[in-house]
């Protein structure tokens, strides 16, 4: 097998307890006049109100949009962008979960190139670089920080859509676990388990070859040496801590392991892409209005299992990154890993079924064939799917029979 790694990041990444104290410097060096985009929530806590005053004082002139909504409707950057214009911001920042982070890039893009977001829907549809992004991210999911993706949602469309760009990807990734602390058990569990998910079809993604224009063509490629690199640490660290994290909100170690896990999680797949799950998981949450990492952590064990005999080797190595020891029967410890799996979104209250996120059983059809159209998630999957193959899955999913998702 010929070597071979890509990978696309940050021109800085910071973390550590106490690193947004660094956010001043790092902006003064972007431009004089930043745009904040957050939600009502954090706005209002004196965390928010030191990290404003710090940039002020090193003469930063601010302009707070506080109204970021869930899931970014496409109406609301609209409104973002025409409140900014007059202000003429030199770079934007983004506080707060990853639709603060997926604002912030929105309202650059739009800023810098104009139009509507429409314009950009897909691959490589951003004509060059827009405004400076900063993100500094106050849950551990989404690695929005450091990804060139950007998720909205469209009242025309029935599914979430996406912009994927390099050109999205922030400039400066700021990441400190305090800012984590008061994140609500269940959030913790969401969020985190969606970082899990991320790592995991990162390193199962399809090894899609050395073509010289496999990158210059996708923004998702498939695995390589470097991202299967992040999304083994991701694992590691998210296995060890994420249920200690979700159990015990002020255990420092925990949120940091946490935050970096999906920091790391976030730089596999920002490269390697998503697969199956995250397929499933788009029709799925449009139909029970659930949240994105509580869909896509739900079918993941089925999607395991299902993939398992493509990546009986990337599956044990899984496991050992869980915890889970060494062991020469790799079918074994590949069987291991999906249970363990398993059992730790179980133990943070991650539902188990597609029945039990609230999809309705007239609906399992038609979820499968919107996932299987999918093709960019579907082309990433190491075993191939025919529609049947699909429905399949997702009638597994829904019954909560794993055995059955592997046929």
């Amino acid at each position: 097998m010929t070597l071979f790694a890509a990978i696309r990041l940050p021109q800085e990444i910071l973390f550590g307890k106490g690193q947004r104290h660094a956010l001043p410097l790092v902006a003064a060096r972007l431009g004089r006049r930043a745009l904040i985009c957050t939600d009502q929530r954090f706005a209002s806590t004196p965390l928010f109100s030191d990290i404003v005053k710090a940039l002020e004082a090193a003469s930063i002139a601010v302009l707070i949009h506080d109204d970021v909504q869930p899931d970014v409707p496409s109406e609301t950057v609209a409104v973002c962008v025409e409140d900014a214009r007059p202000f003429d911001p030199e770079l934007v920042i983004g506080i707060g979960g990853g639709s603060c982070l997926d604002m912030a890039k929105c309202a650059a893009l739009l800023l810098s190139h104009g139009g509507q977001l429409r314009d950009y829907y897909g691959e490589y549809k951003v004509p060059g670089p827009s405004l400076p992004i900063i993100a500094l991210p106050t849950t551990a999911g989404t690695g929005s920080e450091v990804t060139p993706v950007a998720v909205v949602s469209d009242a025309e469309r029935t599914l979430k859509v996406g912009i994927s760009s390099p050109y999205l990807i922030p400039t400066a990734a700021v990441c400190d676990p305090e800012l984590t602390m008061t994140c609500p058990p269940r959030l913790t569990a969401i969020a985190g388990a969606d970082a899990l998910t991320h790592a995991i079809e990162a390193f199962t993604a399809a090894r899609r070859g050395a073509d010289p224009l496999l990158a210059q063509d996708h923004v998702f490629i498939g695995k390589s040496a470097l991202t299967d690199h992040f999304a083994l640490l991701a694992v590691k660290l998210l296995g060890r801590s994420l249920e200690k994290a979700y159990r015990d909100g002020s255990d420092e170690d925990a949120r940091a392991d946490v935050m970096m896990g999906a920091l790391a999680a976030g730089c596999a797949f920002g490269t390697a892409g998503t697969a199956a799950a995250h397929a499933i998981q788009y029709p799925a949450g449009a139909l029970t209005h659930t949240a994105h990492g509580l869909g896509v952590a739900t079918v993941m064990p089925y999607v395991m299992n299902f993939n398992r005999s493509a990546s009986i080797a990337e599956m044990a190595e899984i496991g050992t990154a869980l915890g889970l020891g060494q062991s020469p029967n790799r079918e074994k410890l590949a069987t291991a890993a999906i249970e363990e799996i398993r059992r730790l979104f179980a133990a943070i209250g991650i539902t188990r079924t597609l029945a039990d996120l609230g999809l309705a059983a007239d609906k399992l059809d038609w979820t499968a064939e919107q996932a299987f159209g999918i093709d960019r998630l579907i082309k990433n999957n190491p075993r191939p799917f025919d529609l049947d193959a699909m429905k399949r899955l997702v009638r597994a999913a829904y019954e909560g029979d794993l055995a059955a998702s592997a046929i």
